[in-house]
């Protein structure tokens, strides 16, 4: 049955599947304005669509590069999105994630709606698609159950899952708020360290199942303690690129605060622990997360508020950047 073609049906759509696709981003997303929250919310669709064709196991990287491939060329409307949708749900029909499949069945409505965009929204998420998925494609070659072959590699993965999501958001939020625009010129490098420190966070938590299934992404020989280390400074980046928030931009400023606190909560249990098995030991209780989230009310518009949880919070994770080498 196809979906109804009605703005309205469509936004409804998109808001039910945020929520069960992704517990955290059906939090933080609804904090922002209704248009950046369509925006943003449309975006994460998207985005989740290519993670989705990453994640698959069932798939040959080959057949991962041909449907990345595909979706990228029905995002830019070179091939109608019908050409996308059947193959990838006839190489999916395995899958075990429905909320998922729901997703990929429901592009025709994810893309609609991101037709609805300004022109200048639009580009930028085009773009962000774009270098997500032809990274991704590179790096489905390059999974191994040894890891990436250098810190370099490594970054630059961190840069295509996320870093680039950094760069969009920044060019959104400029776009609805002249105020931002105007902060953040000549800091944009730190927009790519917030989308980093997010995915690093989701790197390190998730390292026992991607081993499990016979790959990592993190660097060859590097330490854990190492990598905590790294992602503890795209942390103090990710600080500074909040605070150059406007003060009166509540909603942005709640939106970034939120994921920044809980990949912040995330790696300070990590870097309490040598090791862990099951990312359900260093996962965040709902009541943690509950009570952040309310926190984030108060710490909004309060910088020293933000700055003293930051410091509450990592001190382990500090405790471990002081130490030599």
């Amino acid at each position: 049955m196809q979906p109804i073609e009605n703005p309205n049906s469509d936004l409804a759509y998109q808001k039910a599947i945020l929520g069960s696709v992704s517990r955290t981003f059906a939090l933080t997303i609804p904090l922002l304005s209704p248009a950046l929250e369509a925006v943003v919310g449309n975006t994460y669709l998207l985005c989740r669509i290519v993670d989705t064709i990453e994640d698959a196991t069932e798939l040959s990287p080959t057949e991962k590069q041909r449907l990345s491939r595909l979706f990228l060329e029905a995002v830019l409307g070179t091939i109608s999105v019908e050409a996308f949708v059947s193959p990838c749900l006839e190489a999916l029909k395995g899958y075990s994630n429905v909320d998922e499949l729901d997703l990929i069945a429901h592009t025709p409505t994810v893309l609609r709606i991101l037709h609805t965009f300004p022109d200048t929204d639009q580009a930028a998420i085009s773009r962000c698609v774009s270098i997500m998925s032809d990274g991704m494609s590179h790096f489905h070659g390059r999974q191994t159950q040894e890891g990436l072959k250098d810190l370099a590699e490594f970054e630059e993965y961190c840069y295509v899952v996320a870093g680039v999501v950094g760069e969009l958001l920044t060019t959104i939020f400029s776009n609805y708020s002249s105020g931002f625009a105007k902060q953040i010129e000549g800091h944009e490098q730190l927009a790519i360290a917030f989308g980093q420190a997010l995915q690093m966070t989701n790197i390190l938590k998730d390292s026992p199942e991607d081993r499990a299934r016979g790959v990592s992404w993190k660097p060859v020989g590097m330490s854990q303690t190492a990598l905590l280390n790294i992602a503890y400074k795209k942390l103090q980046d990710s600080m500074s690129y909040i605070l150059l928030i406007p003060e009166n931009e509540v909603g942005i400023r709640r939106f970034c605060f939120l994921a920044f606190g809980l990949a912040v909560m995330t790696l300070e249990k990590i870097a309490n622990r040598k090791e862990f098995s099951n990312k359900s030991e260093v996962k965040l209780s709902r009541n943690s997360v509950w009570i952040f989230y309310a926190f984030t009310k108060l710490a909004a518009s309060n910088t020293f508020l933000m700055k003293a949880f930051f410091f509450v919070a990592s001190s382990q994770l500090r405790k471990l950047s002081a130490k030599k080498p």
